[in-house]
């Protein structure tokens, strides 16, 4: 009898890169001359799965991308941030909050599970808190669910763990 393979499928965000973003996004505004004496925040809570923007009228979307390009130079996808809207807030500031998406959500495991049972492939699979369990006989059918995923238009960045 063939060995049984298995991998977990996750949506993860590192926050050490998420650090490292924000800080790379507070030395480019540091340098910029249109940000100059301009009052920009950029904090992360981390309990909250939270990033805080704080930055003037007309420079928010400004900071928005900076802080995207950052991240994305650090390896984390733009996927992973869910961006609300705009508020007003102190003195002439506007502030703006995003979402980390960290781990897959109860509703978006079961449309992953979905997706992969409509390939047809004999493949497993189960929803074990915030991942994804996936198990097969053939490798290779494990590999092309992997394809599969990384094609899709997902609403979150996933990636794959523990092939064996």
């Amino acid at each position: 009898m063939a060995d049984l393979h298995s991998l977990d499928i996750v949506s993860r965000v590192d926050f050490s890169e998420i650090d490292n973003a924000i800080n790379n996004t507070k030395k480019a505004v540091a340098t910029r001359f249109d940000f100059k004496n301009a009052l920009i925040e950029i904090t992360v809570d981390k309990k909250e799965k939270k990033i805080h923007l704080i930055a003037p009228d007309g420079k928010m979307n400004a900071l928005k991308e900076m802080f995207n390009s950052a991240a994305v130079k650090r390896g984390i996808s733009v996927k992973a941030f869910e961006w609300g809207e705009t508020l007003p807030g102190a003195s002439a500031n506007l502030k703006c909050e995003a979402k980390i998406k960290a781990g897959l959500e109860q509703e978006y495991a079961k449309k992953i599970v979905k997706m992969i049972k409509e390939t047809g492939l004999k493949v497993q699979t189960s929803i074990q808190g915030e991942e994804i369990r996936l198990s097969g006989k053939q490798i290779d059918d494990l590999r092309t669910v992997m394809t599969m995923l990384q094609k899709a238009e997902l609403e979150v960045p996933v990636q794959f763990l523990n092939m064996k």
